[in-house]
């Protein structure tokens, strides 16, 4: 398939494209970029040196992916890298920072979606199918499992975690770890209840859901989970609070009240 290429848009000799990849009016693509087949960069998107992009990425006009770590130690020298999957969406004035230590990368999955002036830091990992409303921001080295949504003006501390399946309220200030399947919200975060609509609507009903309720409850109580079921929600729960955490875990809003 043939690339479409405006001839206001500049790509540097030392940028790699695939087949079929559309670029918009005064588009840039720098030196030592890969971008894969079927990417459609828009008008003024600027693709900075160390992106490394997989195929059917969208990039809405202004954003800026791979630009130089906020870090006021990062040498610009340095070689690190933006990796990005398949099938992300990346709406008007996102920006992406690339790692901060020689050969690492910052990290996005695939079929993500950030909506406008999204940011995510240096060294992210972000999951598969996550979606960041307008005006979130995570910080350097956060972790973002799968299916986790970012209400608008969300914002996360710098090496919290957030686990898959989590929902984040608008406007919450998260300073520590996430746990998956919850709704936290608030400045500071709370955890408040499970995400059970984000949960049925992946499928998860029925005995699993009922399993991940029970965990939570443990969690909350401080009770091991040794021996509830073996299913696939629980051995990734189980996996999840095994690491160790840089921040602590937030609080439950009551830990009196059912989190379900």
């Amino acid at each position: 398939m043939k690339n479409i290429i405006h001839p206001s848009a500049y790509i540097a000799t030392g940028a790699i494209l695939g087949n079929g990849v559309h670029v918009g009016p005064f588009a840039v693509i720098e030196d030592h970029v890969e971008i894969g087949d079927g990417c459609n960069i828009g008008p003024h998107a600027i693709i900075q040196p160390g992106v490394r992009m997989g195929r059917d990425n969208i990039v809405h006009p202004t954003a800026v992916l791979g630009g130089l770590p906020q870090d006021l130690g990062f040498k610009p020298e340095t070689e690190t890298w933006l990796e990005i999957g398949d099938g992300n969406v990346f709406r008007e004035g996102v920006t992406i920072s690339r790692a901060t230590k020689d050969g690492g990368s910052t990290r996005i999955g695939n079929g993500c979606y950030l909506m406008s002036n999204a940011h995510i830091g240096h060294d992210c990992h972000v999951g598969d199918r996550n979606i960041f409303a307008s005006n979130v921001a995570l910080g350097g080295h956060v972790g973002v499992g799968d299916r986790v949504f970012f209400g608008g003006g969300a914002v996360v501390h710098q090496f919290c975690r957030i686990g898959s399946f989590a929902m984040l309220q608008g406007l919450a200030g998260i300073n520590k770890d996430v746990l998956p399947f919850m709704m936290v919200g608030g400045r500071p975060g709370l955890h408040y209840r499970l995400n059970l609509v984000g949960m049925r609507r992946s499928g998860i009903e029925g005995d699993r859901l009922k399993a991940v309720s029970l965990a939570i409850r443990r969690l909350r109580d401080k009770i091991p989970l040794d021996d509830l079921p073996d299913t696939p929600e629980l051995t990734y729960l189980r996996q999840w609070v095994g690491v160790m955490s840089k921040r602590g875990i937030l609080p439950f809003v009551d830990i009196h009240k059912d989190s379900d």
